[in-house]
């Protein structure tokens, strides 16, 4: 797989990762023999950078991970990511303290079963905390210390992105980016590559919409968020199909869907078109089973998308989409 550096991270990833909320909750049930199943399915397939967090089935992401790493061995040479900050409750600016860190990232460090996390993200702070030079001060404490390789921070909008690349240690910023979700493109992504920032792009496939498989008549679980978060009930609305009303959704993922190219899947031209953003270190869509892991992990092996293509997704965007979300994030 195409390979490309982690930002200030300094490590080398591949431009497909596999983000592991789904192997946590939140999107139904997923077996533990299952969850084991994708994370094989996707270090078979190249995929070198996992990513999950604290509070994903309130540390079973964490502990799923771990578990597969310790039985791959060595020679997994995944990298890590997880993230912290969304356990503290309530979720206000002051909690995020360095004793606060100091227990967070101790506990993922037992979950994933290493001494040093490769990476460690601010989970969607209180946008406060980005802007506080305590937080960094703390942040490079851990770094001090060992608890954590690098530091990065996912974040809902694109004025949150801007304050936490201008600081110098920010390795990372994780940020929603999808043929969906387009602002980015304007600002964050130039201003990541100046700093020498490496972008992860999460929700790539607008929590499910761009696999063009969903309809007016498609149901959720209850456990699943794309049930119960539709109106932001839980946590960001913007988490849940990116923001997009569903029903908009479906009707523009119909056309995205019409671009596909032959011999290759609508999720895959949605991750492509990812993929074809020099600035973004790497994209980590979910799987719930080992065929979708190798599905996304194949997107990397499309050609770029023609101009014809690319500018067809910007209109689709501008004409059904753009409304509802590019001044929201």
């Amino acid at each position: 797989m195409q390979t490309r550096v982690l930002g200030r991270t300094g490590r080398t990833v591949g431009v497909v990762g596999l983000g592991c909320w789904q192997l946590g909750a939140d999107w139904g049930e997923v077996a533990e023999d299952d969850a084991l199943a994708v994370l094989a399915a996707a270090a078979d397939a190249g995929v070198t950078f996992f990513d999950t967090a604290d509070v994903y089935g309130d540390g079973r992401s964490e502990r799923l991970v771990g578990r597969f790493l310790a039985e791959r061995g060595a020679g997994a040479a995944i990298t890590v990511a997880t993230k912290m900050g969304r356990r503290a409750d309530p979720h206000v600016a002051d909690a995020y303290t360095l004793d606060a860190f100091r227990a967070w990232t101790d506990r993922s460090r037992a979950n994933l079963g290493v001494d040093t996390l490769d990476l460690v993200q601010l989970h969607c702070p209180p946008t406060e905390v980005l802007s506080r030079d305590a937080t960094y001060d703390a942040l490079d404490v851990l770094v001090a210390e060992g608890r954590i390789a690098a530091y990065g921070v996912s974040v809902e909008t694109v004025d949150e992105a801007l304050t936490a690349i201008a600081r110098p240690h920010v390795a990372t910023i994780q940020i929603i980016l999808n043929v969906f979700r387009r602002k980015p493109l304007e600002r964050v992504l130039p201003a990541a590559t100046v700093a020498g920032v490496g972008i992860i792009a999460r929700v790539p496939l607008a929590s499910g919409l761009l696999s063009g498989r969903y309809d007016e008549h498609t149901t959720f679980a209850a456990s699943d968020h794309r049930a119960f978060n539709r109106h932001g009930e839980a946590f960001d609305v913007g988490e849940t199909f990116s923001g997009v009303p569903y029903d908009v959704g479906v009707a523009a993922a119909r056309e995205v869907a019409a671009l596909t190219p032959v011999g290759a899947t609508t999720a895959q031209l949605a991750l492509r078109w990812i993929i074809d953003q020099p600035a973004v270190s790497a994209v980590i869509p979910g799987a719930r089973n080992p065929e979708q892991a190798r599905g996304n992990a194949a997107a990397a092996d499309l050609a770029p998308l023609d101009a014809a293509t690319a500018g067809a997704l910007e209109r689709i965007y501008d004409e059904r989409v753009r409304v509802h979300v590019h001044d929201r994030w």
